[in-house]
């Protein structure tokens, strides 16, 4: 009886402590705050409590917290609750086998994995990023053989698609080969205008290509595609590049895939600069549809001379020649000055003047005649001689125009007579002359249009 009533007491005690509590931090605090909201807004009591009391007004209140209460409850539910899908797209295939020993074909390099799960857990699962594609191929002999592809989940409560799921893998042993290394230099217009490569070299000329043994025939040629655009400010003198990709091609320039080893060597660059001065050489186009009666008087140009930058061979031939520039002269009838572009002649990259400006005058136009030049042969084929048909059919008179002053430095010597006998066999053929001369400025035919040649074996 005695434990009874102390079981009691100390309920009593505890519901009277709890009260106190609830009392003192509780409604007390909330009195205090109700009270001094109260006596702040105390102008407006009145009304507020009026609005308040309205039953219409608590009819909107409690409507207006049950809306936001289902909306932030459903939002909420849809993130833990609902299941949804999310795709991993290329995802790597790692694939287990002996790579020393074999190679597989028509093994993927990715897949699609699709997850499917609970929002949250798939959240979960793209943070991880742990997951990975597998394919296990260790055990198997050569051959063809079907395999399925598995997906290692980091979170166990969320299922996967893989796309493809299964393939057809072939195993083939591996066999190797040793090729020849050809040098190819490419991306070589991103160099410096004024630079030239003088040559290449790689620092192996052998190397071992490895794969199956219907790929390793496919292999005709090992290429180090040196690429002067990954040289970092080149300059004359010597380059160096490292990491130098190999690649194999067929014979029909495809690109095979084989394993190489090394699969990258390093080249050495030497780079010149090669210059010369050039002398520049007007050439006029269509002078003979100048107008009537006129000639070129004069050619003059803004510069003589021209540095030009390229390759040593092209660079020594123009230096000990000259650079050709065309100009269009159709219907002239008057002094006039051009603006022409120099052109770069193959194997010239860079001229120091782009443009330069020519100037031609005219003057009345006279008719010379030079006698006595002698017709060449040209283009006859192997084991062939040729001779004119007819007393004097070896020889021409040349009909010149010009200028007085123009016509009177022409020589004999300067002019040339031509027959064309390219693709001519033996037996008996009428041929067109041709005449040219050295002295740009004037005009020149053959007085005699056509000869007969005989053509008979050497």
């Amino acid at each position: 009886m005695k434990m009874i009533k102390k079981i009691f007491k100390s309920i009593r005690n505890f519901c009277h402590f709890i009260s106190r509590f609830f009392d003192k931090y509780v409604i007390t605090p909330i009195t205090k705050f109700a009270i001094f909201v109260s006596e702040f807004f105390d102008k407006q009591a009145g009304k507020f409590e009026k609005w308040l009391n309205k039953r219409n007004t608590l009819v909107f209140i409690s409507l207006l917290l049950a809306v936001l209460l289902f909306f932030y409850v459903n939002s909420h539910a849809d993130t833990v609750i609902n299941s949804s899908a999310e795709v991993l797209r290329n995802q790597i295939v790692e694939a287990t086998y002996n790579k020393e020993a074999y190679v597989v074909e028509g093994l993927p390099d990715t897949a699609d994995v699709t997850l499917i799960g609970r929002t949250i857990d798939l959240y979960l699962a793209k943070q991880l990023s742990t997951g990975k594609v597998t394919a296990d191929l260790s055990g198997l002999e050569e051959g063809s053989h079907d395999i399925q592809l598995n997906y290692e989940s980091p979170i166990n409560s969320v299922t996967y698609k893989l796309d493809p799921s299964s393939i057809t893998v072939y195993i083939y042993p591996k066999v190797s080969e040793t090729k020849t290394i050809s040098i190819d230099v490419i991306n070589q217009d991103k160099l410096d205008s004024k630079l030239s490569i003088q040559s290449v070299t790689i620092d192996r000329e052998d190397v071992i290509v490895k794969g199956a043994e219907h790929t390793l025939q496919e292999v005709a040629t090992v290429k180090a595609l040196v690429d002067i655009g990954d040289i970092v400010n080149p300059s004359a003198g010597v380059n160096t590049l490292k990491d130098v990709k190999l690649v194999a091609y067929d014979k029909d320039g495809n690109v095979v895939n084989a394993e190489m080893v090394p699969d990258k060597v390093t080249a050495t660059i030497n780079i010149e600069s090669y210059s010369a001065e050039a002398n520049i050489k007007v050439i006029p186009v269509n002078a003979d549809s100048i107008a009537f009666g006129k000639a070129i008087g004069s050619i003059t140009t803004s510069v003589n001379t021209v540095t030009i930058y390229g390759d040593q061979e092209a660079v020594n031939k123009y230096s000990d020649s000259y650079i050709p520039i065309e100009v269009d002269v159709s219907g002239l009838s008057e002094n006039k000055t051009y603006t022409v572009v120099v052109p770069k002649p193959e194997g010239i990259r860079e001229v120091s003047e782009k443009t330069i400006t020519v100037k031609i005058t005219v003057g009345d136009e006279e008719t010379r005649e030079i006698d006595d030049i002698k017709i060449d042969a040209i283009n006859l084929g192997p084991n062939l001689r040729a001779g004119a048909i007819g007393e004097n059919s070896s020889r021409t008179t040349v009909i010149v125009k010009g200028t007085k002053e123009v016509l009177d430095s022409i020589d004999s010597s300067t002019i040339t007579a031509t027959v064309d006998l390219s693709g001519l066999g033996e037996g008996e053929h009428t041929v067109e002359v041709k005449v040219s001369g050295e002295e740009v400025k004037a005009n020149y035919s053959a007085k005699t249009r056509t000869i007969n040649v005989r053509i008979t074996k050497s």
